[in-house]
């Protein structure tokens, strides 16, 4: 069984930078895209970074220059840098991989809370 887990949320001043991580365990022998996704009190989730396996990107325009998506294969991690962030960055972010197990298939971790202060 494949899972994720995200770290590093909390509170953070506006203007100021926050980084989060994602991890996956388990049995499975390949790692392919890893995306970053967030929704902010009472909108919907919306994709906010993405890091293919070949390492190209792809943001948000609400994020460009503002964050950075970087992952490590070899400890299976996702990051997310966080610059110069916004009250209106608030959000529960979520990561997804797409995780070659038993199948291929998108898999998602529990949510994680990052509130920005004015």
């Amino acid at each position: 069984q494949v899972q994720l887990v995200e770290s590093g949320g909390g509170l953070v001043q506006a203007g100021g930078s926050h980084r989060l991580s994602c991890t996956a365990s388990g049995d499975f022998s390949s790692i392919g895209t890893m995306s970053w996704y967030r929704q902010p009190p009472g909108e919907q989730r919306e994709l906010v970074a993405s890091i293919s396996s070949t390492l190209n990107t792809n943001y948000a325009d609400s994020v460009k220059g503002r964050f950075t998506v970087s992952r490590d294969n070899a400890k299976s991690t996702l990051f997310l840098e966080m610059n110069s962030m916004k009250v209106e960055d608030t959000a529960v972010y979520y990561c997804k991989m797409i995780i070659s197990a038993q199948n291929l298939g998108a898999h998602w971790g529990q949510g994680i809370r990052v509130t920005v202060s004015s």
